[in-house]
């Protein structure tokens, strides 16, 4: 069995292998299969972190702009529960985490309807 070596055991190529994987993994939210690096240079890592990295740049404002479009939908969602008749705020979300089954947990509540990672956590 091989022992872990640490980040800095590794050769500058090792890092490099890694920080592609993790990066592929940033951009495209799956690791990259049926890539073999072995055979690549530093250069080729850097040439293809570029590419990565506006990849990932690009991904995050995406997301960044369906969070806000979803918080904008959920917000108007909780005003339309509440004119059905959900007493105050509590109420109402706890109504949508019933449509929704969520069972009251606000994290999956957030992944399921696109909002925000701790979107309900109150400020403190």
């Amino acid at each position: 069995m091989s022992e872990f070596i640490t980040w800095e055991q590794m050769s500058e190529l090792e890092q490099a292998q890694a920080t592609y994987w993790d990066m592929y993994k940033d951009a495209y939210g799956v690791r990259p299969r049926s890539v073999d690096t072995s055979t690549w240079t530093l250069e080729q890592f850097n040439s293809v972190f570029e590419v990565l990295g506006d990849v990932i740049k690009r991904e995050a404002e995406l997301r960044q702009l369906a969070q806000h479009k979803a918080s904008h939908a959920f917000e108007q969602r909780v005003l339309e529960v509440l004119a059905c008749g959900a007493k105050d705020r509590a109420m109402a979300l706890r109504w949508i985490h019933e449509a929704e089954g969520t069972n009251g947990d606000d994290e999956f509540l957030c992944w399921t309807l696109g909002l925000p990672y701790q979107y309900f956590r109150k400020a403190a």
